[in-house]
C-alpha cells in the first residue's frame, strides 16, 4: 500500500483516552533521538504492517486492507509524515471507502488523539479522490501511531506492498490471506532481501457465497528489517520504481463458481493480434496510400535507402509539432494529426512508420517505456508498462531506432527519455520479439587551447575551440537554443573565475553538423600576474563540479544512459624569463573491467605548459557492486580539477 505525504500540518493536542489498542511505545523508542543506521534521516519507521484479506459483505466479495504504523519524528522537516493521504478510486458503479481511522501522537507521557476534524476527503480526478488526515501536537522526538482500512471491491490486481519509502524503516512487515479461487502472479523488486517469507495453507478459510463450498486460503507474511531510505532524487538513475523494494501482485487465473477459469495473464501472441486490430495502432500502421501520396508529393526518394528514410525522417520531423503528449492508447488518427501539423508521440511515430513503409523500407512499431516510467515486465505481457512507441528499421545490414518528436535529434538518435534498456518489437506479420536500446557510442566533449603569457599586461590570453558529439551534441544545442549568447557567455564565465573573460565568440556553423557543434572563442585572464609569480589552475573550463555520488552507499544500479567523454588539452606559452618552479602532481586511474579511464598529465616540454585532462566512462550502466569505484573516481576527477595549481616565476 502506497502511502503518499502532504505538505502542510496542523497542531490540534487533544486528551488520550485510552481506546486504542496500538503496539505499545517503548520507553527506548521515546528516548530515540538518532536513528544510528541513518543519522541524516528526519523521521523513522519503527513498525509497519499490512493485513489483506477477503471478506463477504451483503453478498458481494470484498478486500479488506488494514494499515497500520508507528512513526518516530526526529528533526522538525519529518512533520510531513504526520501528514497522511490515503488515495481511493471509484467508477461509476462501485469505490472504495477509507473507514476505522485511528491515530495517537506521543510525547513522552502526553497521548494526544486524532481528531474527526483532522480527517476529510477530497476529490482529485474523475476517478479518484483522498482521505486526508492530520495527526496532532507534533514535535520533535514525537512518536505518531495511526491505523485505518480500506475496503474494496478492486481486487483483481491487488495492490502490493512498498518496503521501502523516502525514511528508513526499522521492521516492516505485509500478511494476506489469499483464497483458492484466485491465482495472482507476484514480484519482488528492488535488491533488499527478505527476512521473513512465510508461506502456508490454511483449509477452509473462506466461503465465496452461502451456496458455495469453501475453500482453503494461501496465507503469506512477507518481512524486512533495517530498511534503508529511497531517495528518488537520487542521480543517473532509472525510474525509481525499478529499484524500490516492493511486492507486487497481478491476477492471472480465476476459479469461478460454476467451475470454470478465466484467465487474465495474456501470451505475447494474444497481445499481438489484439494491438493488429486494435483502432489506435493496429489500424493507424494501415494507411500505406494517404503517406505514399504524401511521400511522392515532397519528393522524398533519395539515391539509397538510408539517405530515402533520412529524407523521410527529416520531413515528418519538421511537419509536425510534439503536443507533448505520449498518446499510444487512445486518441491516435495519425491522418488528422498529419493534416494538422500538431500531434503526440503515437501520431508522429506511426505516420514515420507509414511513410517508410511507403517507400518500401520496412519498418515495424516498438514499444517502449520511457526512462521515468519503469522497465517493462519479461516475465508476462503487462501492456501498461509501455507509454511510448518508436520506429525500428534495418537499413544495409544496420537497424536504427527513429524518433521524430524531437526538433533536434538527428537521424538514429532517441530522445535521452527513450534510453531504457529494452522494448517490444510490434512485428504483425511475424511474432513481437524484445530488442534491446543500445545508445550511441561517440559522445563527447572535446577542448583545446593555446595560451599565452602576457607579463607587461599582467594577463593571460589565449583561444579555445569547444567541439561537442553526438548525445553532447544535442545537449549542448538546446543550451544554445534555451539561452541567449549573452547569458551562454556568462554560464562559461562564471564556471571558470572572475578574471576569465570571453572577449570574442562563435558558433562554426560551417563546420556543424547535428551530430557536431563547433565553437570556438578568444579570452583573457586577467590579474593573472602578482608579485613577479602567477599561480594557476591550467583547467580552465571544469566538465562538472562536484562529485555527484555523494552517499556512502547504493542499493541500486547508476545508469548513465550512454557513454561519454571529456578531453581537455591546453598549451600555454611561457616567456623566457619566467620559469615552472611546481606543476600539479599527474594520475592516472582506470574503474574495474576498464569500464572508465581518468589520466591527468602536466608537463614542460620546450617552453611550453602541456596540460591533459581525459575523463572517459566507456560503460553507461553500472551495478551497485561498482558504486564506491564510481564515486571514488568521480571525487577524482573533481579533486584534479579544482585544484591543479601551477607556479610559475620571473627567473
Amino acid at each position: 500500500m502506497r502511502i503518499f505525504l502532504a505538505l502542510s500540518f496542523i497542531l490540534a493536542p487533544l486528551i488520550f483516552n485510552g481506546q486504542y489498542n496500538f503496539d505499545k511505545v517503548t520507553q527506548s523508542e521515546i528516548d530515540l533521538k538518532v536513528y544510528e543506521k541513518d543519522t541524516t534521516a528526519n523521521a523513522v519507521v519503527l513498525t509497519e504492517k499490512g493485513e489483506y484479506k477477503f471478506q463477504v459483505i451483503e453478498q458481494r466479495i470484498f478486500l479488506i486492507k488494514n494499515y497500520s504504523v508507528k512513526i518516530k519524528i526526529l528533526k522538525e522537516k519529518g512533520f510531513e509524515q504526520a501528514n497522511i493521504e490515503i488515495p481511493l478510486y471509484h467508477n461509476d458503479s462501485s469505490k472504495e471507502i477509507a473507514y476505522d481511522i485511528k491515530g495517537i501522537t506521543h510525547n513522552g507521557i502526553v497521548k494526544s488523539v486524532l481528531s474527526q476534524k483532522d480527517i476529510f476527503k477530497e476529490d482529485t480526478s474523475e476517478n479518484w479522490s483522498i482521505t486526508k488526515l492530520t495527526m496532532p501536537n507534533i514535535q520533535v522526538n514525537s512518536v505518531i501511531q495511526y491505523s485505518y482500512k480500506i475496503k474494496t471491491p478492486f481486487f483483481f490486481n491487488l495492490d502490493g506492498w512498498d518496503f521501502q519509502s523516502d525514511i528508513p524503516k526499522i521492521y516492516s512487515e505485509f500478511n494476506a490471506e489469499i483464497p483458492g479461487t484466485y491465482y495472482y502472479n507476484r514480484s519482488l523488486y528492488g535488491s533488499l532481501p527478505l527476512s521473513i517469507k512465510d508461506v502456508s495453507i490454511k483449509n477452509n478459510c473462506f466461503r465465496p457465497s452461502i451456496i458455495a463450498r469453501e475453500v482453503n486460503c494461501e496465507v503469506i507474511k512477507y518481512a524486512m528489517k533495517d530498511i534503508p531510505a529511497f531517495d528518488k532524487k537520487e542521480k543517473y538513475m532509472l525510474a525509481a520504481e525499478n529499484y524500490i523494494a516492493r511486492l507486487d501482485f497481478e491476477l492471472a487465473t480465476h476459479y469461478q463458481l460454476d467451475g470454470t477459469k478465466k484467465e487474465y495473464s495474456k501470451t505475447w501472441k494474444s497481445v499481438d493480434s489484439e494491438f493488429k486490430k486494435d483502432k489506435d495502432i493496429g489500424r493507424q500502421l494501415g494507411k500505406s496510400l494517404f503517406f505514399t501520396k504524401q511521400f511522392e508529393e515532397n519528393n522524398l526518394q533519395g539515391n539509397s535507402d538510408l539517405e530515402t528514410a533520412n529524407n523521410i525522417f527529416n520531413f515528418v520531423k519538421k511537419h509536425f509539432r510534439w503536443n507533448g503528449k505520449y498518446g499510444i492508447y487512445k486518441n491516435i488518427r495519425v491522418k488528422e494529426a498529419f493534416n494538422e501539423k500538431v500531434g503526440n508521440i503515437g501520431e508522429i511515430n506511426i505516420s514515420l512508420i507509414n511513410m517508410l513503409n511507403a517507400a518500401d523500407i520496412k519498418t515495424n512499431l516498438m514499444l517502449i517505456s520511457t526512462r521515468q516510467n519503469g522497465l517493462p515486465k519479461k516475465s508476462q505481457p503487462v501492456i501498461t508498462d509501455f507509454n511510448y512507441v518508436i520506429a525500428k528499421t534495418e537499413i544495409g545490414g544496420k537497424t536504427y531506432l527513429l524518433d521524430a518528436s524531437d526538433k533536434i535529434n538527428s537521424f538514429g538518435f532517441l530522445p535521452f527519455r527513450c534510453l531504457n534498456h529494452y522494448g517490444r518489437v510490434m512485428d504483425f506479420k511475424e511474432d513481437s520479439y524484445w530488442y534491446d536500446i543500445v545508445p550511441q557510442n561517440k559522445n563527447k566533449v572535446v577542448i583545446r587551447g593555446n595560451a599565452t603569457l602576457n607579463p607587461e599586461l599582467g594577463e593571460i590570453t589565449g583561444k579555445i575551440r569547444e567541439i561537442n558529439q553526438g548525445y553532447n551534441a544535442i545537449a549542448k544545442y538546446k543550451t544554445l537554443k534555451s539561452k541567449t549568447e549573452p547569458e551562454y557567455l556568462d554560464d562559461i564565465e562564471g564556471s571558470t573565475s572572475s578574471e576569465f573573460f570571453i572577449d570574442d565568440y562563435k558558433l562554426e556553423k560551417e563546420r556543424s553538423t547535428d551530430k557536431l557543434v563547433m565553437q570556438s572563442y578568444d579570452f583573457s585572464i586577467e590579474n593573472a600576474l602578482k608579485d613577479g609569480a602567477i599561480y594557476l589552475n591550467p583547467i580552465l573550463i571544469k566538465f562538472f563540479a562536484k562529485n555527484p555520488f555523494l552517499r556512502e552507499s547504493r542499493n541500486f544500479p547508476i545508469d548513465f544512459g550512454y557513454p561519454y567523454s571529456y578531453e581537455y588539452n591546453l598549451t600555454i606559452k611561457i616567456p623566457e624569463e619566467y620559469k615552472l618552479i611546481s606543476l600539479p602532481e599527474n594520475k592516472a586511474i582506470a574503474l574495474p573491467n576498464n569500464h572508465g579511464i581518468l589520466d591527468f598529465k602536466c608537463l614542460e616540454k620546450n617552453g611550453q605548459l602541456n596540460v591533459r585532462f581525459l575523463f572517459q566512462l566507456k560503460n553507461y550502466y553500472f551495478d551497485s557492486e561498482n558504486y564506491e569505484a564510481l564515486q571514488a573516481f568521480f571525487n577524482e576527477a573533481v579533486i584534479i580539477q579544482k585544484n591543479s595549481l601551477v607556479n610559475i616565476q620571473k627567473i
